[in-house]
């Protein structure tokens, strides 16, 4: 189907981070767009507000008129939805194109100068700090982000052309192998921690797959990616690191008044004193590749500095919800061992001598089965942990696999598992001096009780 047929287009599973931005972007192109989700959450009533129709019933009889035709609607579904689903399998069997959501971004991106950013984790902030960078920069730059940039309170942001060039970042995310629908002009991989063995089955095949997507890169693009990893090596392929020698560094790390100061040196620049709002070691990482993406566009260094000084983050990633002298409350979307463990260090070096308390949620039956002793490690880096049950999400139960493997491992004496209700009761009793929300799942229900309750404490 071309797109200049397209009149409608349905999503199944609207409401996901991704799936909402591609939504946002049909309907920025004048495009009838609805979708089913499976429940109700503030990201569909955004998208109600905007004027997409939201079911939540998955009813074949319930489809509107206007998306029954297959010849002016696309169909776009994401790989976490069970196979079993009526509503998919009807447009399936009856003619409508059907696409995945990756292979949608791919031919958005077909035509466009394209940066595109790989990793387990990391790839949510850096995409959005080099879409912040380049607009700060004066590039209106289209993007396409898996969460909500604070800056632009959106997930998606629409630019134009610039010198003849259409400017798009996107978020490559390797789930289902989805990058591979990517050729981009700069790819940046920012880790590549073992992860999604449901789908890849081993580490080795998972790394054979980054390897793929490196090389997808068109001729003359780059591949920035974080020192270490075990991507090809030639003239394109450029290096990153913190404290360490790197053909692309940041260095003389500093806290000052809990920001972190770092001089950028690489690529024919060294420039002193870059400093950045967000906290952690791995977030200079972070801006040190974000920054190499403005260096090979040959961006100015002043509106380089003025971009990273006026970034302000994604949502759920390190978000303060509350910050007074009685209580600091940071929310997380940290969902992979090593995740956890720079979230839980960056609080440590913000709050040295402090109790950290952290309310944590796994995802998945089969990341839990496969990283439960990574799991334990990072969690035991708390004071106190208040672990929540599995979050399923795409997965039916696994026999033996539950939160209590993670408990049973861990070190620290405090912990315990708790309902959400039973963890509200027991931050209301005890008042925790820092308190942390971390996972991927249904925990950002708590951030809102949490934060109200914090701020009357």
């Amino acid at each position: 189907m071309e797109f200049a047929n397209i009149k409608s287009v349905y999503f199944v599973g609207i409401g996901g981070i991704g799936m909402s931005a591609l939504a946002r972007f049909f309907r920025a192109e004048e495009k009838q767009v609805g979708g089913y989700d499976r429940t109700s959450t503030p990201l569909t009533e955004e998208l109600e507000r905007e004027g997409m129709l939201v079911r939540y019933q998955d009813s074949v009889a319930a489809i509107p008129e206007h998306f029954r035709d297959p010849s002016t609607t696309l169909v776009v579904f994401t790989p976490a939805i069970p196979k079993e689903h009526e509503e998919l399998n009807w447009f399936r069997n009856n003619g409508f194109s059907v696409m995945k959501r990756s292979q949608v971004l791919g031919l958005i991106t077909k035509h466009s100068f394209t940066i595109a950013v790989a990793g387990t984790h990391g790839k949510t902030t850096t995409s959005s700090m080099v879409a912040h960078l380049l607009r700060s920069a004066g590039i209106p730059c289209t993007a396409f982000l898996g969460g909500i940039a604070k800056n632009y309170h959106n997930n998606l942001l629409i630019g134009e052309p610039y010198k003849g060039l259409h400017y798009v970042v996107v978020e490559a995310d390797e789930y289902d192998r989805s990058f591979l629908t990517l050729y981009p002009d700069i790819a940046i991989v920012t880790s590549m921690d073992p992860d999604h063995l449901d789908i890849y089955g081993n580490a080795e095949e998972m790394v054979k797959t980054y390897r793929q997507f490196a090389a997808q890169v068109k001729t003359g693009g780059w591949v920035i990616h974080r020192k270490g990893l075990p991507l090809p090596s030639d003239g394109r392929v450029v290096p990153y690191a913190i404290r360490e020698a790197s053909l692309i560094s940041g260095k003389d790390i500093r806290i000052d008044s809990h920001r972190y100061t770092f001089t950028y040196s690489g690529l024919g620049a060294e420039w002193k004193n870059l400093w950045t709002r967000l906290p952690g070691y791995h977030n200079v990482e972070n801006a040190v590749a974000a920054t190499t993406v403005a260096r090979i566009l040959d961006l100015p260094e002043e509106k380089v500095r003025k971009g990273l000084e006026s970034y302000t983050g994604v949502l759920r990633r390190f978000d303060y919800q509350v910050d007074t002298d009685r209580h600091v409350y940071i929310d997380d979307y940290a969902h992979h061992p090593e995740e956890l463990k720079a979230c839980i260090l960056s609080a440590r070096e913000l709050y040295p001598g402090k109790k950290i308390t952290g309310i944590f949620q796994p995802h998945l039956y089969s990341r839990t089965r496969d990283f439960v002793d990574g799991f334990a490690e990072s969690l035991s880096l708390l004071d106190e942990l208040l672990l929540l049950e599995i979050y399923p999400a795409r997965e039916l139960p696994i026999e033996g696999v539950n939160a209590k493997m993670i408990l049973d491992r861990m070190t620290i004496p405090a912990r315990r598992i708790v309902s959400k209700h039973e963890a509200l009761d027991l931050v209301k009793k005890e008042q925790p001096e820092v308190l942390l929300t971390l996972g991927a799942g249904d925990i950002d229900q708590l951030v809102a009780p949490l934060r109200d309750m914090l701020n009357k404490l």
